[in-house]
């Protein structure tokens, strides 16, 4: 017999057993414990097969990790092998050329428009200096033509 067939015959022993009012049964003590003995004898069996189940189920876990690994592996040695054919590293040095090439477009273009905002900065001092100095030179003028001639 097998644990379920015990915990079987332990529901038989509680069906059979007589009943009082306010549910209540009387069950025979020696019925109960010689069940309970089988279930206790048969259940470090039951519990082997469950240890032996998990075991299996980490073993199969593990191979499945160390497969999954290797199949990891050898995916990125291909990637590896791919990124380094000759086409793609044609592309890439194609594409480094032209980021080079805009870059140094944008950077003289860059220099270009920062000279023609210093000399435009430049001309503009030199007007409103000039403005500056001529509305000085005229006040200074009419102020010696007003304090007069000294003598």
């Amino acid at each position: 017999m097998n644990l379920e067939d015990y915990i079987d015959q332990l529901d038989d022993l509680v069906d059979s057993s007589t009943s009082f009012p306010g549910g209540r049964k009387i069950i025979g003590i020696d019925n109960i414990r010689t069940v309970i003995d089988n279930i206790r004898l048969n259940m470090p069996q039951e519990i082997k097969q469950a240890r032996g189940i998990v075991a299996d189920r980490g073993d199969i876990i593990n191979t499945a990790k160390r497969e999954a690994d290797v199949i990891v592996r050898t995916a990125e040695e291909r990637a590896k092998v791919m990124v380094s054919q000759e086409e793609i590293t044609r592309q890439a040095q194609e594409r480094a050329a032209e980021i080079l090439s805009t870059s140094q477009k944008r950077a003289h273009d860059m220099r270009r428009a920062a000279q023609e905002f210093v000399e435009d900065f430049m001309r503009r001092a030199d007007e409103g200096l000039t403005a500056n100095l001529s509305e000085f030179r005229r006040v200074r003028s009419e102020l010696k033509q007003q304090s007069g001639p000294k003598g």
